[in-house]
């Protein structure tokens, strides 16, 4: 699945703008083929952002259902005789596009893109009319799953399980972009070394090709020289001197796949590609074969007003936030994050946890969400339907992520249910097919803390343990003292029934900017400070821990409910990336971890 880039054969048109805009209240907009005409309504609306936040007005926030997008596009008139395709970085959850009057692509699944070619549909130097529908609605099978129910007067009302807002609407980019006819279609690169000599393992996917084209591949160091070449659709590139891509020392090269025709170039791809080993030993988790601890946090791709949608601004300066805190890695909690960030996280040496859309795989969850608990592997739960579109997340996920160094392991699910029966059923086939699609990379699922390890049914279906554990907060709350001598009993059990290496994916309490406590109340920002000690000193007397990735990053929006006031408060930074005093006590443990832990010294002095 590549990224449409500019290249000496292709050609590519931005279409992020002001869009005419129109919710479809009365769930009409199909029925009446608004996608025939101009869209009648006064609103407009930028792309990419979510819209849930930007009209004062609870209808359209709360709008549980369809909302079009529409503007008219000019292809430019020098793409005669190319291929042009439209593509949508993504439709949160579920889009439907339409050039002029025809149905050119729908897609389910909100974080990942999807394409058409509209060659047939528009005329180079001609005007036409694109027109999207969006729906929000989650259902029992979809990834995530939710449920909608409809008021006495009418309303329709999304409900789902996970701990985050429902932002809607177009997320990233639109793009226009041309191909010859015979393209290189996809390439899959697997790199590796010995000593000083590094190894590209390279696919060449072509489409349309008549099977006599030849296929040049060369690879360029940084500074552009050419250190390897060959030929042919499948190979090994060799690479003398070899500059390893390492955490917060990233060196890309870049590999050019080239079809040529009697002596012509007919398409040309340039991948960045990052030589960079990952493996799990023992306790231990390898990136080049030395020993990495991971630290950081869970994220969300949320800000102020816009949501979900992506802002390059706003990605630079959270990514100028981890490099000051210290962190040296991330989760694209709980879905894949845009191809952007991957592609930043590449260039500046910081390591991802990539991780599907399934969250709220969990029906024991509705009683915490204002419902009832329910069985969860049952027929119209999370059953055979799930399944297919867990498949679908997942093979998308790795097809568009496979080829990022900073992509280090794959975690397929956000607290699922893993200690009820059916649970093995149904991760298991799912263990094994990301396995098949990338036999790189460790495979995880991030464990709910009801799974302890005397319940929990999943953990050998994996290679790294990765834990969200809320002892201090949920459990135990206001008492550090009995939480850690829980929290230390736990790890041990799990480092005793496995031997794997296991991250802390999520811990921290709520914590009100500027709430103070001399005594380390619950919700005081010295609480948050004191609770994240407390973990630290347990993670340093557990030779299994590789990682700590705080829950969260900065605090977000979330669904309403009267354990959340204003969204998520678990951030060490504020909405608005303002620090709390929990962020510089990151900076001065993650500083000094830098050069302790990394170097596989497991003696830490907790700062």
């Amino acid at each position: 699945m590549l990224k449409p880039q500019a290249s000496e054969t292709r050609e590519l048109v931005n279409l992020d703008g002001v869009y005419r805009f129109k919710v479809d209240f009365d769930r009409a907009g199909h029925r009446q083929e608004w996608f025939k005409t101009a869209l009648e309504t006064d609103l407009e609306m930028g792309v990419p952002a979510s819209y849930n936040d930007v009209f004062p007005d609870k209808a359209v926030r709360n709008h549980v259902g369809y909302v079009w997008y529409q503007r008219e596009v000019r292809v430019p008139r020098g793409w005669a005789g190319e291929r042009i395709h439209l593509r949508l970085d993504s439709a949160t959850h579920e889009g439907m596009v339409w050039v002029n009057d025809v149905l050119v692509a729908e897609h389910t699944g909100g974080y990942m893109p999807f394409s058409a070619d509209i060659t047939e549909h528009v005329t180079p130097g001609q005007i036409s009319r694109l027109t999207i529908s969006v729906n929000n609605e989650l259902t029992q099978a979809t990834i995530p799953p939710g449920s909608i129910t409809v008021s006495e007067d009418g309303r329709r009302q999304q409900s789902y399980l996970h701990d985050f807002y429902n932002y809607a609407g177009l997320h990233r980019s639109l793009w226009l972009y041309s191909t010859p006819s015979v393209t290189v279609d996809d390439i899959t690169v697997v790199t590796g070394f010995e000593g000083t000599t590094g190894t590209v393992d390279y696919t060449i996917a072509t489409a349309n090709g008549t099977g006599i084209e030849a296929i040049r591949v060369t690879l360029r160091n940084a500074d552009g020289a050419e250190v390897a070449a060959t030929e042919g659709a499948e190979g090994t590139l060799v690479i003398d001197g070899v500059v390893l891509w390492k955490p917060g020392a990233a060196y890309l090269y870049s590999l050019t796949a080239e079809i040529h025709d009697g002596g012509r170039l007919v398409d040309s791809y340039t991948l960045p590609v990052g030589v960079r080993t990952v493996e799990v030993s023992g306790k231990e988790f390898l990136i080049n074969g030395e020993p990495f601890y991971f630290t950081g946090f869970g994220m969300h791709e949320d800000h102020v007003a816009i949501g979900k949608g992506h802002s390059n601004a706003q990605m630079v300066n959270d990514f100028q936030l981890l490099d000051w805190v210290g962190a040296n890695s991330f989760r694209t909690s709980h879905y894949p994050y845009a191809e952007e960030v991957m592609e930043f996280a590449d260039r500046h040496g910081i390591v991802v946890i990539d991780e599907t859309a399934a969250v709220g795989l969990h029906l024991g969850f509705g009683a915490v969400f204002g419902g009832i608990a329910k069985k969860t592997y049952v027929e119209g739960g999370v059953d055979a339907n799930t399944a297919a579109n867990h498949r679908q997340a997942i093979t998308e996920l790795v097809a568009r992520d496979k080829n990022h160094p900073s992509v280090v392991i794959w975690s397929i699910a956000n607290e699922p249910n893993g200690s009820e029966e059916g649970a093995r059923e149904y991760f298991q086939p799912l263990a094994e097919l990301t396995r098949q699609l990338d036999p790189t990379r460790p495979v995880g699922y991030v464990n709910v803390m009801f799974d302890t390890p005397d319940k929990e049914l999943l953990g050998d279906l994996f290679d790294v343990i990765m834990l969200n554990r809320y002892y201090g907060w949920y459990l135990n709350n206001g008492d550090l003292e009995t939480a850690e001598q829980v929290l230390e009993k736990e790890l041990r059990e799990w480092e005793a029934k496995y031997g794997k290496p296991m991250i802390m994916t999520e811990y921290g309490p709520d914590t009100m900017p500027g709430f103070h406590s001399i005594y380390e109340q619950p919700w005081s920002e010295e609480y948050q400070a004191a609770f994240l000690a407390m973990y630290h000193r347990v993670f340093d007397r557990v030779d299994a821990m590789v990682g700590e990735q705080v829950w969260n990053f900065a605090d977000f929006q979330t669904s309403n409910g009267i354990m959340r006031v204003d969204g998520n408060k678990k951030g060490v930074f504020t909405r608005d990336r303002r620090p709390k005093p929990a962020a510089y006590a990151l900076r001065q443990r993650w500083t000094a971890l830098a050069g302790v832990k990394n170097g596989s010294d497991k003696t830490i002095t907790n700062p």
